[in-house]
């Protein structure tokens, strides 16, 4: 096999886990642009391309590594087992989509002829294609049968339609006006092709205003839980969530009172929406925001901020469109500012601005920008970026809900209303680790995850719609949403024990977890604490206590 044959070929120093981990995902990469369709043939290749993987690592002589390679070594191999579980499941869906879109295989074998660069006989392949618009279209004449009772494995096999389909003209581009008799004799069937398919993508696919997920099940949520390292299960990460929702309730009641509005924190709710910027005026608070965070931070010696770090964050603002599905703003090395566009019904403009109002951003803008994502990723490109490959949610996103904590704790909410704007997002992240397992689970429907959002948190419907669409659109990993506060919960247990006993500064502690990149906040606590790991390492910090 190749990948032996390449490692044999390297220095000794090669064999050390990052350099492994940075030459894999160079391999995995050109595999993947090789193979860019979901397939069969896909799955087969990185299946066997894995576990060559995991067999060359199992190769390395563990006990002669350093700290550094230790994690490194535990990391990847973890890295390696979720892969294949993932290929796993993969098939799993796979034979639940197969009878409805039977015609794949064909569709694949044209793209596969295309990409081994096999002699193409322009009127075989014309039939080739007619036959499969055939077969589409009988399909599509017996999908009530096909899908009947199906809701799931319908949506699922819409999305895999979709892909083919764009496999499909990426095919016929390839060939169409570079061979003649490619264009003459295929140019017809074709255009039949890819209507029968677009006919039937319409057939299988949910309607807008519906919401249908992919719910993988208890075993698999299970299995996401082993690859981030947190030993607790989905029960009982709910119950931890029932648990910070019972703080924020306290803490809400006592900004309502303060605001007079008694124990009716909606309504202390509904005034904070309404201190809303004019249209236009939502960029300059973002801006003020942003760097009222920054002197905080500095004026408190939490984190340093290098000097281009600050020179270099940019803002854009959200199309209409997006906000539909991302109904607040996102960040990283731009923060995209979600706010009405004159497009927009007066219905859609007021609620973007009540969702987006002065205390609400005032909690966030930090999250997304300094000292939250953006400097995270600023400092993750410069430190052990072969680590990139593991990126969690639970240390991507809990590091900047960790920040909103933290400076919760350290008096940076100054008034009732600053508290409200903060523990609307507390509430909100409890509710994604309630809804997002629950749904993964089969408890609860996505509509009840929208009514949950708005009578447990006060979401205004659109952006409760658009919240839950977004968590289950199939580009974020089951754990993702829960991830945000239990990856908070995480960072802050380990800041107790570390600065909170005065072993490290708040500004070493977390400039420590920025240079550290991506790995499991468990192995981050075994690098701040200089534990020694073992090969077999398994998962066992209970950062939250051993019965939540």
């Amino acid at each position: 096999m190749l990948l032996p044959l390449l490692l044999l070929a390297l220095p000794a120093t090669a064999a050390e886990p990052d350099k492994l981990i940075a030459l894999y995902t160079a391999d995995h990469g050109s595999l993947m642009r090789y193979y860019d369709v979901e397939s069969p043939a896909r799955r087969q290749r990185m299946e066997q391309f894995t576990r060559d993987w995991l067999s060359q690592l199992e190769k390395v002589p563990f006990d002669q590594l350093k700290a550094d390679g230790r994690i490194d070594y535990v990391v990847f191999h973890n890295y390696l087992e979720h892969e294949l579980k993932q290929l796993e499941l993969q098939s799993l869906w796979a034979a639940e989509t197969d009878p409805i879109l039977p015609f794949a295989k064909g569709l694949i074998a044209l793209e596969d002829a295309r990409r081994k660069i096999e002699t193409m006989n322009a009127r075989e392949t014309a039939a080739k294609v007619t036959r499969l618009a055939a077969e589409v279209e009988r399909t599509r004449k017996d999908s009530a049968a096909l899908i009947k009772n199906k809701k799931i494995a319908a949506a699922r096999a819409s999305r895999t339609l979709a892909s083919l389909r764009a496999m499909l003209a990426k095919w016929y581009g390839f060939y169409d006006g570079y061979d003649p008799m490619f264009s003459w004799w295929v140019a017809q069937p074709y255009k039949a092709l890819d209507k029968a398919l677009e006919d039937y993508e319409k057939v299988l696919r949910p309607p807008a205003d519906e919401i249908t997920g992919n719910p993988i099940g208890r075993q698999a949520l299970l299995n996401e839980l082993v690859y981030e390292m947190v030993p607790y299960t989905p029960e009982e990460l709910i119950a931890i969530a029932n648990k910070e929702f019972e703080w924020c309730d306290r803490e809400m009641l006592k900004a309502s009172r303060e605001l007079g509005f008694g124990d009716d924190w909606k309504k202390a709710l509904e005034h904070v929406k309404n201190l809303h910027v004019e249209p236009g005026k939502q960029p300059e608070l973002i801006r003020d925001l942003a760097r009222e965070a920054e002197k905080f931070i500095d004026d408190h010696d939490l984190v340093t901020v290098p000097p281009l770090a600050r020179e270099t964050w940019r803002m854009n603002m959200m199309s209409p469109d997006r906000q539909l599905v991302n109904p607040f703003f996102l960040g990283g090395e731009r923060i995209i500012v979600s706010y009405p566009t004159s497009t927009m019904t007066n219905e859609q403009k007021l609620q973007s601005m009540r969702g987006n109002n002065i205390h609400f951003s005032r909690a966030t803008v930090f999250h997304e920008l300094i000292p939250g994502h953006n400097l995270q990723l600023f400092m993750s490109a410069r430190y052990k970026p072969y680590r990139d490959l593991f990126g969690s949610p639970f240390l991507t996103e809990g590091w900047s809900l960790y920040w909103e904590m933290l400076l919760w704790d350290m008096g940076f909410q100054k008034s009732a209303e600053d508290r409200v704007g903060a523990l609307f997002w507390r509430m909100h992240r409890c509710a994604r680790i309630i809804f997002s397992l629950s749904f993964h689970l089969g408890k609860m429907t996505p509509k009840e995850c929208i009514d949950f959002l708005i009578d447990r948190v006060g979401f205004e419907r659109d952006n409760a719609a658009g919240e839950v669409r977004r968590s289950f659109a199939g580009n974020y990993s089951p754990l993702y949403q829960a991830a945000y506060l239990l990856g908070g919960l995480q960072i802050r247990s380990l800041h107790k024990d570390l600065v909170d006993s005065g072993k490290m500064t708040n500004r070493q502690f977390h400039d420590a977890i920025l240079q550290e990149n991506r790995i499991p906040i468990e192995m981050m606590r075994a690098v701040l604490m200089g534990t020694v790991i073992p090969k077999d390492f398994k998962p066992s910090w209970k950062f939250y206590g051993e019965k939540p």
